[in-house]
């Protein structure tokens, strides 16, 4: 089986209308156009899960750079998820990023770099 990632998909792009274009290529196991959790509106981009790993490699073939309502579509085969550190990516030690008070963080405000 072989884990299809589609970018620059149309942000009016429907899961089955993913399905269906894949469908052409080979059987589809799965196909999911990814959504923005607190809007609800898609983030353009989706995976696709075909069964038959030649039928996958010829739908990336076929279907990478190829035009959907002025889009061109960028379609490989998904990568693994990255693991990602906890927490965000600011740090909050003495060098870190810091402006709660005081001496405003160390900048000089004129636009002159540190003090």
């Amino acid at each position: 089986m072989t884990k299809i990632f589609v970018g620059s998909l149309p942000y009016s792009t429907t899961s089955q209308e993913l399905q269906e274009m894949f469908e052409k290529f080979g059987q589809v196991v799965s196909a999911t156009v990814v959504m923005d959790k607190f809007t609800g509106q898609s983030r353009g981009f989706g995976f696709v899960e075909m069964q038959n790993d030649d039928e996958a490699n010829k739908a990336i073939q076929d279907l990478n750079g190829s035009d959907m309502n002025g889009r061109a579509l960028a379609v490989s085969v998904a990568r693994p998820r990255e693991e990602r550190p906890q927490g965000d990516n600011f740090r909050r030690d003495n060098g870190g990023y810091q402006n709660r008070g005081g001496n405003g963080g160390g900048y000089d405000k004129r636009g002159g770099g540190r003090r």
